[in-house]
């Protein structure tokens, strides 16, 4: 066998090397590897590269330590406390932190608009670098944090589930499948209760049968505002289905109730539309 291996070239051999990775990380850590098509397979020094890297991540992760950010980019002194930088600075300065975090193999990306450069300085400089992160150091592998995990918009949240999830998976002629939105039980639509997602999911689905095809034209919010463990986000639509020679359109106001869930972010729990009929 090492005298087969000897006469492969260098690519033959890290294929060899490649399977060898595969069928440890199969009977070690229960990996599975799909299959892929021909035209579509990974160039063998890329697959050895990404199964390396696989491999050092599973020897570090079974015995993880800890360290506070600040500890892990060397406890700088040299960054300003956020309330001494003048407004015409912030910007170049938050620049510079995100610049020296990833020196560290350390991101900060932030999902709402509404968050200011401000407000990340301060939340990196007194939040972030006290935060615990896993010591894995691994080349070229980057530990990412997003700021709404630590401090939700809950307007901007809701506003994004109901016009960018919510709406386009029902007027979409593919099935219904944004489940990790919606409380778990009795999900109300145009006051017809569904004891839970699947139960909505069917009657969905079974409506969208009826067409050939299905669209959303406009999800306009006007509202979305939040209440101790409550959200609302109101507004209209307009979405058009094809059955046979005929358009239908379907449109006008809606109001969506969402309830805060054990993670913190909230999830639909009553829709009510206009125009539109499940039954």
């Amino acid at each position: 066998m090492a005298e087969e291996f000897q006469n492969l070239n260098e690519e033959e051999k890290l294929k060899a090397e490649n399977e060898f990775l595969k069928m440890k990380l199969m009977l070690e850590n229960g990996a599975h590897f799909g299959s892929i098509e021909n035209d579509t397979e990974l160039p063998p020094d890329m697959e050895n590269e990404f199964l390396n890297y696989i491999m050092e991540y599973e020897k570090q992760s079974q015995n993880p330590t800890y360290i506070k950010v600040f500890d892990k980019i060397q406890r700088p002194t040299h960054f300003k406390p956020a309330s001494q930088i003048p407004n015409e600075e912030i910007d170049v300065a938050w620049e510079n932190l995100l610049e020296y975090l990833e020196q560290y193999q350390i991101q900060l990306s932030v999902c709402s608009p509404n968050v200011s450069n401000r407000e990340l300085y301060r939340f990196t400089t007194e939040k972030l670098f006290e935060h615990e992160m896993s010591n894995i150091n691994i080349p070229g592998a980057m530990h990412c944090f997003i700021y709404d995990e630590f401090y939700p918009d809950h307007i901007y949240d809701n506003t994004r589930k109901v016009e960018e999830d919510l709406f386009p998976d029902i007027f979409k002629k593919e099935p219904m499948d944004f489940d990790y939105g919606f409380v778990y039980e009795d999900i109300s639509f145009n006051n017809k209760i569904y004891k839970d997602f699947e139960a909505l999911k069917d009657a969905v689905n079974n409506f969208k049968s009826f067409f050939e095809k299905i669209s959303l034209e406009e999800c306009v919010v006007a509202s979305s505002f939040v209440e101790e463990n409550t959200g609302t986000v109101q507004g209209r639509y307009k979405a058009w289905a094809v059955a046979g020679n005929e358009k239908i359109i379907f449109q006008g106001e809606f109001i969506i109730n969402l309830t805060l869930n054990s993670v913190g972010f909230h999830s639909i729990k009553d829709i009510f539309m206009e125009g539109i009929n499940l039954d």
